[in-house]
C-alpha cells in the first residue's frame, strides 16, 4: 500500500506508544530514541560500518500485482513506498496487504526464493546512515540514532567516517551475494578515503552477518583493510525465541496483530530457520518446546516443522543451518559484547491447543531478555583459535536492544575506535555513580 499522510504519521505515534517493551528481534519499540550528551570530539576517527540485525533497517516496495489479497490492497504503486516500517501494516486490513507486499516465495525444487509476484523490495540508503537511525520516515521509530548521533558529537561525519551497510534481512547470506559484493567494495572505499583500516559493528544478528563476511575473505585482505569486530548481543548459538516466532508467532506486543496473524509473515523469510538454536552446540536432552504429547529437541526440527504444518521451514533450515553455525573465528581483532542477568525463556510450555496458542509457561535461563547469555558467550570459543584478540564484555542488567543506545556501551565502544583495547569484563549497568562503585568495576561480592 502506499503512503498515508499525516492522519497515517498520527496513527503510527499512536502504536507506537502502546508498544510494550520487548527488545527482540522486533525492533520496532524504541519510540523517540534518547540524545546523548556531548562528548570532547576526537578528530582522528577510524572509519566505522554498522550492520544492523533482523528488522534493523528500512526495506521499499514498488508494486504490479497480477491479484490482490484484498479488495482494500494497492495493485500498482508507480513510486517506492516503504514496506518497512509500512503505516498501513498496522490497520486491520492493511496487514494482510502489507504481508503480501513483503513476503518471500520459497521454492523447494530450486532451494531459493523470490518475492511476492508482482513486487520489487529493495534497500534504501546502502553506505548511509538513515535507514538504520529510524526505520520510519517520521523518525519515530529509532534504532541506531542515539548511537550515530553520539559518534557524531566525537567527532565523526555521517554518511562520511561512519557509514551503514543495511541489507534485505529478509534474507540469510546465501541468498544476499549481491550485498556483500557492495559491504567488500563500501569497506575498500573507506579505507583508501582515509587511509586506515575499517572497524565493522553488527547488532544481533548483523553480527552473524559480518561473522560469514569475514569468513569468505582471504586473511590478507582483512590483515590490510579491517582494524576490528565489534559484536553487540549476537545469538552465535542461535537464538530459542526463533522456535515460538515459528511456531505460534510474536507480535512483540504491537496490539494490532495477533501472533497467528503475524506468524503469517514471520514463517515466510528465510533468516528465521537460520537462527534457530544451532543443533551441534546445545545439549542434545534440551528441550526448546514442550507440549502435552511431545517434548521437541534441536534433533527433533523436522518433526517439529512438519507438526505445526510449515514444511518448507525444514527445508530452508537445512539451507541455512551450516552457514555459520561452526562459528569459525573471523579472523580480526573482536569486541564481543552483550547483556546478561535477565530471565530469558530457553524453554517453551505449551497446553494440547499446540501449535496455535501462545505459550502457558516457560523455563528461563540467564539472559538478556531475548538471547541466552549461553548462546551469546559463544564468542569465547574464539580466544586461543586466532591469533588477533578477542575481548569479552557483559553488561549485567542489559536488555538485548538497549545495547545500541545504552551510554555504558557507547562510551566503550568510543573508547574501542580510539584506540582502547582492553575492556573490562563485567559491567553492571545497574549501578550509578553515586553507589561508589566506577562503571569498569566488577565486584565479585554483586549478585545477579
Amino acid at each position: 500500500m502506499g503512503s498515508a499522510g499525516r492522519s497515517g504519521s498520527v496513527l503510527l505515534v499512536l502504536v507506537l506508544l502502546q508498544l510494550q517493551h520487548s527488545a527482540g528481534f522486533w525492533i520496532v519499540n524504541l519510540v523517540f530514541p534518547p540524545n546523548t550528551k556531548n562528548k570532547v570530539p576526537n578528530n582522528s576517527t577510524p572509519p566505522l560500518i554498522i550492520v544492523p540485525g533482523n528488522l534493523g533497517n528500512r526495506l521499499e516496495a514498488k508494486i504490479d500485482k497480477p491479484t490482490l489479497v484484498h479488495w482494500f490492497c494497492y495493485k500498482k504503486t508507480n513510486h517506492w513506498f516503504p514496506v518497512w516500517i509500512d503505516l498501513n501494516m498496522f490497520m486491520p486490513i492493511g496487514v494482510d496487504c502489507w504481508i503480501d507486499n513483503i513476503r518471500l516465495n520459497y521454492n523447494r525444487t530450486t532451494r531459493s526464493s523470490s518475492n511476492s509476484p508482482g513486487v520489487q523490495v529493495r534497500v534504501p540508503g546502502f553506505g548511509e546512515t538513515y535507514s538504520i537511525e529510524f526505520l520510519d520516515y517520521n523518525k519515530l521509530a529509532g534504532y541506531f540514532f542515539t548511537m550515530v548521533q553520539h559518534l557524531e558529537n566525537v567527532g565523526y561525519v555521517r554518511n562520511e567516517t561512519v557509514r551503514g551497510a543495511p541489507y534485505d534481512w529478509r534474507r540469510a547470506p546465501h541468498e544476499n551475494g549481491d550485498y556483500f559484493t557492495k559491504l567488500q567494495g563500501l569497506v575498500e572505499e573507506m579505507y583508501e578515503q582515509y587511509q586506515k583500516p575499517v572497524y565493522l559493528l553488527g547488532h544481533s544478528m548483523g553480527g552473524h552477518y559480518v561473522l560469514y563476511f569475514l569468513n569468505h575473505q582471504p586473511q590478507a585482505w582483512k590483515d590490510k583493510y579491517i582494524r576490528g569486530f565489534i559484536s553487540l548481543a549476537a545469538p552465535w548459538g542461535g537464538a530459542v525465541k526463533v522456535l515460538r516466532v515459528l511456531t505460534s508467532g510474536e507480535n512483540d506486543g504491537i496490539p494490532m496483530f495477533s501472533n497467528i496473524k503475524i506468524r503469517e509473515e514471520q514463517r515466510l523469510v528465510t533468516t528465521n530457520p537460520w537462527m534457530l538454536p544451532n543443533e551441534n552446540i546445545w545439549p542434545e536432552d534440551h528441550v526448546f518446546i514442550s507440549t502435552p504429547t511431545f517434548n521437541y529437541t534441536s534433533r527433533d526440527y523436522r518433526r517439529l516443522f512438519l507438526d505445526i504444518d510449515h514444511e518448507d521451514g525444514w527445508y530452508k533450515y537445512e539451507d541455512t543451518k551450516n552457514l555459520t553455525s561452526a562459528l569459525h573465528p573471523p579472523g580480526v581483532e573482536v569486541w564481543c559484547m552483550y547483556g546478561v542477568g535477565l530471565p530469558t525463556p530457553v524453554t517453551q510450555i505449551y497446553n494440547e491447543e499446540f501449535p496455535d496458542v501462545d505459550p502457558v509457561d516457560y523455563i528461563y535461563a540467564d539472559g538478556d531478555d531475548t538471547v541466552d547469555s549461553f548462546s551469546m558467550g559463544l564468542c569465547k570459543r574464539w580466544e586461543g583459535q586466532q591469533e588477533q584478540p578477542v575481548h569479552v564484555t557483559e553488561y549485567r542488567g542489559l536488555p538485548h536492544l538497549d545495547i545500541v543506545f545504552h551510554e555504558k556501551v557507547l562510551n566503550q565502544i568510543q573508547e574501542i575506535l580510539e584506540g582502547k583495547s582492553d575492556v573490562p569484563n563485567e559491567v553492571d549497568v545497574r549501578l550509578e555513580e553515586k553507589d561508589g562503585l566506577n562503571a569498569t568495576e566488577t565486584p565479585e561480592s554483586l549478585n545477579s
